[in-house]
């Protein structure tokens, strides 16, 4: 009797020790993992990573000016009345960066020029014999939308091109032929297009997210025909606009987005099979 009472003591020894060295193993294991292996950890995902989408409406003002060569002494014109509507569809690129995106909208603007008297000459610019003019635009903008989110904010940088088409326009000068003060010419283009980016901040307050944006729009498009006044000599004349807007978006599906820090925490989770709450 005696000996079963001492084999069992031994056996209940060895499995208490057994079980103590695991543990103690574990937890060495678990202080020595890094942040590096546990961004190594394929996390199971319920939902794709920033993967949502957003419409909204935008409102800002606008500075024109208008690149000419040969160049004319210019002031900024300030334009009110930038305003359209934009969808934006977030997703990783590649399968892999979750700060990735694409929008695209219909956007309402203005172009223009305003000379200023050239102090050296004297003299002040004129396009048939406007010192100013302002140009309506309707434009398509196709852009990559990049994003880092942290906290309620993000950050926001855009690149990409746009399409347009130049509604009205309206000349203003003493000597500006009446014909023509709101009629474009046979030498006129209409068709716009061009490279449009910004950068800008916003604040995430789902389901609405509220975004600043300062972006600039450079068009490819003249404003004339090169050869309009000389068939020697081209001119030119590319519109830039600088935009400060501000624009309310809505999700339209649920935002699903995690930090580096969240994912890593969902990672060190699932290595070690924390137990659920019953």
């Amino acid at each position: 009797m005696r000996k079963i009472l001492l084999i069992a003591f031994i056996l209940l020894f060895s499995r208490q020790a057994f079980a103590q060295t695991k543990d103690s193993t574990m937890v060495q294991a678990r202080d020595t993992f890094s942040n590096a292996f546990l961004d190594t950890v394929q996390v199971k995902k319920r939902f794709s990573i920033n993967d949502y989408t957003l419409i909204g409406v935008q409102y800002g003002v606008g500075l024109s000016q208008t690149m000419f060569n040969p160049t004319m002494k210019q002031a900024m014109l300030l334009n009110n009345g930038y305003y359209g509507v934009t969808f934006t569809r977030y997703g990783k690129l590649f399968g892999y960066m979750p700060y990735f995106g694409l929008q695209v909208g219909l956007m309402y603007g203005h172009q223009g020029y305003k000379f200023k008297k050239d102090k050296e000459t004297g003299t002040t610019g004129t396009v048939e014999n406007a010192s100013q003019a302002v140009i309506d635009v309707i434009e398509v903008p196709m852009m990559a939308h990049c994003h880092m989110d942290f906290w309620k904010m993000k950050i926001i940088a855009n690149i990409g091109i746009y399409g347009g088409y130049r509604l009205n326009i309206e000349r203003t000068g003493e000597s500006v032929d009446e014909k023509i003060r709101n009629d474009f010419l046979d030498t006129d283009n209409r068709l716009d297009y061009g490279i449009k980016g910004g950068v800008g901040f916003g604040f995430v307050l789902d389901p609405f997210e509220i975004h600043f944006e300062g972006m600039v729009n450079y068009s490819l498009s003249s404003l004339y025909e090169p050869d309009y006044y000389s068939k020697y000599y081209y001119r030119f004349a590319y519109p830039m606009d600088i935009i400060i807007s501000c624009g309310i978006h809505y999700q339209l599906t649920r935002r699903t987005g995690k930090t580096n820090h969240q994912m890593r925490r969902q990672a060190y989770d699932e290595v070690y099979e924390k137990p659920k709450k019953k």
